[in-house]
């Protein structure tokens, strides 16, 4: 599996690197309220649901949306450690990635104007296990967080548009 993810990543950095308008483009992900709190999530040919539990107000029929945000940052993360070891010619045995999130749920429902109604702070906790130095593993867990899309999107304030239509229900 090592040779060809290394292949894949070298093919597309050189494309990359060579067309630089090709690796740009609109990601879109629709949501739509099924019935009280479930979601039903599109994203291509990607169907996925989210929910609260049911001491939430939900069905408790997918997992909540800081479960999916957890799950991405996790997933990214774990991915980009395979990728980049592939580059690197680092063998990899084992990957786990943990991401925890501090909450206070004032902010959320009001109760406390000085809580954010979001986390307080994200931690995550890397697991590797690979024959490769430790120093070379080290080296691999900094790149790869360098290049991890989510984990930028986390860290830094990207510009955020809303825009609302108020009408008849959509068809």
């Amino acid at each position: 599996m090592a040779p060809d993810l290394k292949t894949t990543m070298e093919r597309n950095i050189k494309a990359l690197a060579l067309r630089p308008a090709i690796g740009r483009g609109t990601a879109t992900t629709k949501v739509r309220i099924r019935s009280g709190l479930t979601c039903d999530i599109d994203d291509g040919a990607w169907k996925l649901i989210a929910d609260e539990p049911p001491s939430n107000g939900g069905a408790g029929l997918g997992p909540d949306p800081g479960v999916l945000v957890r799950a991405g940052l996790g997933s990214c993360l774990a991915i980009g450690y395979a990728q980049w070891a592939a580059v690197l010619g680092l063998t990899l045995e084992d990957v786990e990635v943990t991401v925890e999130t501090d909450y206070d749920a004032r902010g959320m429902y009001g109760i406390d104007a000085a809580m954010a109604p979001g986390w307080g702070a994200v931690r995550y906790r890397i697991a590797i296990a690979s024959s490769a130095p430790e120093a070379q593993v080290r080296e691999l867990a900094e790149l790869a967080d360098r290049r991890s899309p989510i984990l930028d999107d986390l860290r830094r304030s990207v510009p955020i548009a809303r825009e609302l239509h108020i009408g008849p229900a959509a068809g």
